[in-house]
């Protein structure tokens, strides 16, 4: 279906331009601390710099004291705890359990759906709890609680209580800034961060200069984890409970389909490129005891904290590509996955893991016997903040040039690092001849743009060119009553998980410039179609026995909502 919405134009732009449709209106201009909350103010400096009082002192590159751009969190004495432990160890249930009971509170997790089962479980617990994502705001009547994603966390609110998750993702080259960022802003009269006890060190580092009082509470699994001597062999081995990991979406297909030719088993399907809304369907339908989908084949993605019911975990590989090369998984990614067998509350008594193929158990047992390495620099990022008063200085300059220029001549404390900035540097070379302000060029380049999707990327591309021309983007309604198709092939299915990604960019978009990028909710409701038809999709792929008939029946009551 989605290949003839896509006909009329080169496979470069594959069709992203029917998504759109221009319409003529006023200009529209962002307004700084309205529209755009993700960038954070620094009052003082630019005041300083407008009234030219002490410029002469003030050097924009200098970032080796992040924690003083945080004036509320550093106006508390905060208390910090770190939960530290491996995978299924109770450290972050104890966490939520303090933030339950507190007046107010924010949750801040790696992914949207962590932060779904959060804001459900406050709310079931009768706490109003709101959800914020980068995508999606939905806020309950009286609610001082958010479960947000951590890039989304809020550092100008008080808080009397904090959580975030998996801490140790401060390492992390892409998304490490955004952790840092929550960790030294977040301005909480207790701030409980969850993770492993490879950051430890380093976080205590990190907050001697805050003046907070630190403690570590350490946590041991609930349940045992087993490596088992002998690798899978047979998928006729395969039984229910079992999750066998790969890390490439055609590997997870080739699996789904091999375990299910088999006729025992379904599979539910978890992995980083499917829509967030048709993970947490897939994962819920795998735990659910009463469901036909007794056999999960997922790709990294599990390894973020997903609360899963699994009893065993199974590597098809011990190598993935990570963009840019093929190699060993890392100790801890080895870890992170393996852990998430053996789900304490599961019927399960312990976890198992082990390999498809008996080459890799040696790296595997290896891995699980070592303790992760500590953590020796956090992410750090520039506000734009630092951008914009960098950039008076180099008149006439584009974005591009601007951000190179500035992570060439910033300068950092040996505890951090800067992310890798590369998806950001792509935006900036392709929006850079447009007709835009300096801080709405910033705002597409942290858009969730997948670069690498032409797809996407083209979407993108004709957002920013449409947002500059005409002050007003409007979308095209895709998915029409009675045109609704399942696609037949991989290629039409990753074809749709592009379209997502763009339907995706717009909604963050209408958050952000809401009245340039009107048609939130139209764009929200193809999404919502988009997925129920990737999720079709994979019901359809593999063999399909007889007691399958009545998953069949169920998406079709689905599909006909939307008709």
């Amino acid at each position: 279906m989605a290949s003839l919405l896509f006909r009329q134009r080169r496979v470069s732009a594959l069709g992203v331009s029917r998504i759109l449709q221009a319409v003529n209106g006023d200009s529209f201009r962002l307004q700084p601390e309205s529209n755009c909350r993700t960038f954070a103010t620094f009052g003082v400096i630019i005041r300083n710099y407008s009234s030219g009082k002490g410029t002469a002192k003030l050097d924009f590159t200098d970032l080796t004291r992040p924690h003083t751009w945080y004036l509320n969190a550093r106006k508390k004495q905060r208390k910090v705890f770190l939960h530290v432990g491996p995978t299924n160890s109770g450290k972050t249930y104890h966490a939520l359990k303090r933030l339950e009971s507190s007046s107010s509170g924010v949750y801040c997790g790696p992914l949207r759906l962590l932060a779904w089962e959060v804001a459900e479980r406050l709310n079931k617990a009768r706490v109003p709890c709101d959800l914020i994502t980068g995508q999606e705001k939905d806020e309950v009547d009286g609610a001082k609680h958010k479960a947000v994603t951590v890039e989304m966390a809020d550092v100008t609110s008080d808080y009397e209580c904090a959580v975030i998750d998996e801490i140790q993702m401060l390492g992390c080259k892409t998304r490490g800034f955004s952790f840092t960022r929550a960790l030294l802003g977040i301005a909480a009269d207790e701030l409980h961060l969850c993770g492993d006890a490879a950051a430890v060190p380093l976080i205590q580092e990190l907050l001697k200069v805050t003046g907070d009082d630190v403690q570590v509470r350490s946590y041991e699994r609930l349940l045992p984890l087993v490596p088992l001597e002998v690798p899978l062999g047979s998928f006729s081995n395969i039984r229910t409970g079992d999750c066998i990991v790969s890390f490439s979406r055609k590997g997870i297909y080739k699996l789904k389909k091999k375990i299910e030719t088999g006729g025992k088993h379904l599979c539910s399907v978890v992995y980083g490129s499917l829509p967030p809304e048709t993970r947490t369907r897939q994962a819920r339908m795998f735990n659910d005891a009463s469901s036909e989908f007794d056999v999960l084949v997922a790709g990294d993605a599990i390894g973020m904290g997903l609360n899963l019911n699994i009893s065993r975990i199974i590597f098809s590989t011990m190598k993935k590509f990570d963009g840019l090369e093929r190699r060993d998984l890392t100790l801890p990614e080895v870890k992170q996955i393996a852990g998430r067998a053996g789900r304490y509350g599961s019927k399960y008594p312990m976890g198992e893991v082990t390999c498809l193929d008996a080459e890799d158990l040696p790296l595997l047992h290896s891995s699980l016997k070592s303790a992760s390495p500590t953590l020796q620099q956090a992410g750090i990022f520039p506000s734009f903040d630092f951008i914009y008063m960098y950039s008076r200085l180099q008149q006439k300059r584009g974005l591009y040039q601007i951000l190179e220029d500035f992570l060439e001549n910033a300068k950092l404390s040996e505890n951090y690092f800067f992310a890798n900035c590369e998806e950001m540097l792509k935006v900036a070379a392709v929006i850079d001849e447009l007709p835009l302000s300096l801080q709405d060029k910033y705002l597409f380049c942290i858009s969730p743009v997948d670069m690498d999707d032409e797809i996407s990327s083209q979407g993108l591309t004709q957002f920013a060119e449409n947002y500059a021309k005409k002050g007003l983007v409007r979308l095209k309604e895709i998915f029409s009553p009675g045109s609704l198709q399942v696609p037949k092939t991989h290629s039409a299915l990753k074809e749709l998980e592009s379209i997502h990604k763009v339907l995706e960019l717009y909604v963050w978009l209408s958050f952000r410039l809401d009245e340039s990028f009107p048609d939130h909710e139209l764009a929200s409701s193809q999404k919502a179609i988009c997925s129920m038809l990737i999720e079709e999709f994979l019901e359809r792929l593999g063999f399909q026995n007889p007691t399958s008939r009545k998953l069949n029946s169920l998406m079709a009551k689905k599909r006909r909502q939307y008709l």
